[in-house]
């Protein structure tokens, strides 16, 4: 099985969401992770709005990029520049992938403007997944 990781800074939301999506989708042709560069909590909007599209991912959790360092991976997608520019190096050969992804933990207003923000990220991260599982899923 090839192996994946999502990078992003907090992994807190867009790493979260795309460790969600490619899990629901081909958890039988991916080993898939997700981490961030200064980890945080996974963002409870998050857990929301992934369960409004039936992905369940209340048990994941907010993980360091050092907890994979010398860990061989075939795709690292990172999903913020942040991500992309403080990207380490692992062991091996990988194709780099990046994904430049607004935060939705950066949206501003009340509960129903900031729900729009997250799906809306959601729904791009969902069609990034659906089209990186097209490409790489041969």
């Amino acid at each position: 099985m090839k192996k994946v990781l999502f990078l992003c800074t907090g992994n807190s939301c867009r790493s979260q969401m795309a460790e969600g999506f490619l899990k629901h989708i081909a958890a039988d042709k991916f080993e898939i992770f997700s981490a961030g560069v200064k980890p945080t909590m996974i963002n409870p909007i998050v857990i929301k709005v992934m369960a409004e599209v039936g992905v369940d991912i209340s048990k994941q959790r907010s993980k360091s990029v050092m907890e994979f360092i010398n860990q061989k991976f075939d795709y690292v997608i990172t999903v913020c520049n942040k991500a992309k520019q403080t990207c380490p190096v692992f062991p091996g050969k990988y194709e780099k992938i990046h994904w430049d992804i607004e935060d939705p933990a950066e949206a501003q207003g009340n509960e129903k403007e900031k729900l729009r923000v997250f799906r809306k990220i959601r729904d791009k991260i969902q069609k990034n997944i659906l089209q990186f599982t097209a490409q790489k899923n041969k």
